[in-house]
């Protein structure tokens, strides 16, 4: 993206006054040494929608997700989840403010040791104090919600296909049922087939539980089929967010790149629900 696009706010396509924002980013700046990934960032992301978060390789999609998790630190802006600003709040409602977000990172993440039952219980072992034959149930029941067969639940990781990685995953990121989960390229690595069945996945867990969800991706498929509004990240900050119709229709040259380029496809946009 030229330097010409670099917003001082985002241009919301799509604005939604007095909805209930979840997650709100202001002015978020952070670097590692002299390189500054994300300068003055702002963001929200409302209750019950499906955002889907987009950018040029490097853009520095991912590290905005880590810092809204603590696991990147930021040099300045803040960040509010659930109302609360994460910068101000005590170790105990840090704790709560956690077991209501769940994560599903980059190729699974799963620990290769443990089974995938053990694996969905390990936000359980951390966060609660529950017996084992109740971890048990509990974690059936999250193996059910995302598809798996009984039988998963004993093999490990490695005994897995990419698309069961990617539900036991998505398990675990359930394993407390969270207000809002994040998904990192959740569908990469999976055949067509697999990522559409995904996507659908996703999109009845959101209407089913009441789900936030706030997806990186670069699946236009994605894109098209679930997500409920796009923000796009250039030049450090969210240059724009709106539907995918409205984002077709942006005059930007990145934007009509992604949506209209070469390896983008046709695609009748009255058929989307």
């Amino acid at each position: 993206m030229s330097e010409a696009t670099i917003q001082t706010a985002p241009v919301h396509l799509h604005p939604a006054p007095g909805r209930d924002v979840v997650l709100s980013a202001r002015d978020v700046t952070v670097s590692f040494g002299r390189t500054t990934v994300l300068e003055n960032l702002s963001l929200d992301v409302y209750r019950g929608e499906i955002l889907g978060f987009i950018g040029p390789s490097g853009a520095g999609k991912s590290v905005l997700l880590r810092t809204v998790l603590g696991l990147n630190r930021k040099q300045a802006g803040t960040i509010e989840l659930f109302g609360v600003d994460i910068d101000k709040v005590t170790d105990q409602q840090r704790v709560a403010i956690d077991m209501r977000l769940g994560v599903l990172f980059q190729h699974g993440a799963l620990f290769s040791a443990l089974t995938v039952k053990e694996n969905i219980q390990v936000p359980m072992r951390e966060y609660l104090d529950l017996p084992k034959r109740l971890m048990d149930e509990l974690a059936m029941l999250k193996l059910e919600l995302v598809g798996l067969k009984p039988d998963a639940a004993d093999k490990f990781p490695s005994e897995l296909s990419g698309g069961m990685i990617k539900r036991a995953a998505l398990a675990r990121a359930l394993a407390l049922d969270p207000d809002i989960v994040f998904l990192d390229e959740p569908t990469s690595g999976l055949d067509p087939i697999g990522a559409a069945d995904f996507d659908e996945l996703v999109d009845k867990l959101r209407n089913t539980m009441g789900l936030t969800v706030y997806m990186v991706t670069h699946d236009l498929d994605s894109l098209f089929s679930v997500c409920d509004r796009i923000a796009i990240l250039g030049n450090k900050q969210v240059m724009v967010d709106g539907t995918v119709e409205e984002l077709m229709n942006y005059d930007e040259p990145w934007v009509q790149s992604y949506f209209r380029g070469k390896r983008a496809r046709q695609i009748d946009m009255s058929a989307r629900g």
